[in-house]
């Protein structure tokens, strides 16, 4: 079982459509049911994604956690105490590549930024680590962990990766600047080259997402098939110490090559078989958080062009929004979007669970198609417009709220996870600018990793 589904069971226990006009055509089915909504509003594309980033940011900055300054697993701003200690790995990576684009974006100094960025690293310097690997969750006072569940309670390689892959962005920013730049840039290339990923392997041509203290290797969940962990193959092969082998990544990752899908969709190739073997994909997250720093353009290997990829895994789940075979109110051609969210639960109460075609619960989750915005260009723009159109509902403090149900009267969960937020900030800037896709890609050991893999990129 994934383990973004296993945050269902997790978030159980803590918590006791759609363009700027309704002709557009991309060419693609029209919404049968006839109900996408007629959207105006006076924001240009680019005024737009000026507003998302600005306001996505501050989830980042605003609303980090207040002693390590990195970020908060989430933030309710109904309820702004609630976990104010829990910091997630994984969502500080997402975080330290939305500080970059904050510098550059303006919407802080240099200098504060990289004041920022020092207090987060420091604190991830001094926290709990195991066999080199940080936890899912960190005290945010304490830098001790904050077990994820009964035996997660040790190393996660997997917000590890996400971790890493913010940290490697950092370093290459940072590395011909200031005196104080330039040490920043050396404390993140020192931190991400401690992981010791092949620790994670059990001596098998595998990566193993968990480690513990207590359990050892007791959870025994395998690093295989397309999900959001294809990053931490490339960075564990990109090790210049700890390295995995080829091999490895593809008995692993690949299951010797019958990862390789024949299924399409909607006149669109899978390429991959997608984790949990859904035949429609499975959540979009999938394309994006090993995506931040990876870039997919003109990136293959034996298995895929990673490219196609992901833009049919979006097209997919696009498309299924438009078929809308469950007659959901105002899904369509540009009120779509299924991913990992916050979620409604049948007495109305908020919870969670890993939306995608084959777990289709009326749920659109902003991130899901914002995040898609390099794949889906104008798809994406169409959908971040009918979000906005909507703003007295969606827009909130810290960016689009998670997620909403337009079957359910437009209810919203009024709330934010890190891991959500910062997918949106960072890809808008890819797209706009490749900003952090040059940065990962620049440097030296992914490069060297990649090739170690058998990529083209």
């Amino acid at each position: 079982m994934n383990t973004r589904i296993i945050l269902v069971l997790c978030f159980t226990q803590i918590f006791i459509s759609c363009s700027r006009d309704s002709i557009l055509d991309y060419g693609e089915t029209n919404n049968p049911n006839g109900n996408d909504p007629i959207v105006e509003n006076s924001l240009t594309d680019e005024e737009l994604m000026d507003l998302t980033q600005k306001e996505t940011f501050k989830y980042f900055w605003d609303f980090a956690n207040s002693s390590s300054g990195a970020a908060k697993e989430r933030y309710h701003p109904n309820d702004p105490t609630l976990n104010q200690n829990v910091v997630t790995t994984g969502g500080t990576g997402f975080g330290l590549m939305a500080i970059l684009v904050g510098i550059e974006r303006g919407f802080v100094t240099r200098a504060e930024g990289t004041a920022r960025l020092n207090k987060i690293l420091t604190f991830f310097e001094n926290a709990g680590r195991f066999h080199g690997a940080w936890p899912h969750w960190i005290d945010g006072d304490t830098g001790h962990v904050i077990p994820f569940g009964t035996k997660d309670n040790g190393g996660d390689l997997v917000e590890t990766a996400f971790l890493v892959q913010g940290l490697i962005c950092v370093k290459e920013y940072f590395k011909n600047g200031s005196t104080e730049e330039k040490a920043l840039s050396a404390l993140a290339d020192n931190l991400w080259k401690g992981v010791e990923w092949n620790w994670y392997t059990q001596n098998q041509d595998v990566l193993y997402w968990h480690w513990s203290p207590n359990y050892g290797f007791d959870i025994n969940f395998k690093l295989v098939g397309y999900n959001e962990t294809l990053i931490s193959y490339v960075l564990a092969a990109a090790s210049p110490d700890y390295n995995i082998t080829k091999v490895a990544y593809e008995k692993g990752w690949a299951s010797s090559g019958s990862i390789v899908s024949s299924v399409t969709q909607y006149g669109y190739p899978l390429i991959l078989t997608h984790a949990e073997g859904s035949d429609f994909g499975g959540p979009l997250f999938f394309s994006h958080y090993s995506f931040l720093g990876l870039n997919p353009k003109n990136l293959t290997d034996q298995y895929a062009n990673y490219w196609s990829l992901v833009v049919n895994h979006t097209k997919i789940n696009r498309q299924y929004c438009i078929s809308n075979p469950k007659n959901y109110v105002d899904y369509g051609l540009n009120c779509w979007g299924l991913t990992a969210s916050y979620s409604r639960n049948s007495d109305g109460s908020m919870g969670y669970s890993a939306h995608s075609p084959s777990n289709d619960l009326g749920i659109i989750s902003p991130t899901a198609a914002i995040s898609s915005i390099p794949y889906t260009t104008t798809e994406s723009l169409a959908a971040m417009h009918f979000f906005y159109s909507k703003k007295d509902k969606l827009l909130g403090p810290a960016g689009f709220y998670d997620a909403f149900s337009p079957q359910n009267n437009y209810w919203v969960a009024e709330a934010y996870l890190a891991i959500d937020q910062g997918p949106q900030i960072i890809m808008i800037e890819n797209y706009r600018t490749g900003l952090l896709w040059n940065l990962f890609m620049q440097n030296q050991d992914v490069q060297n990793g990649l090739i170690k893999l058998g990529f083209n990129y």
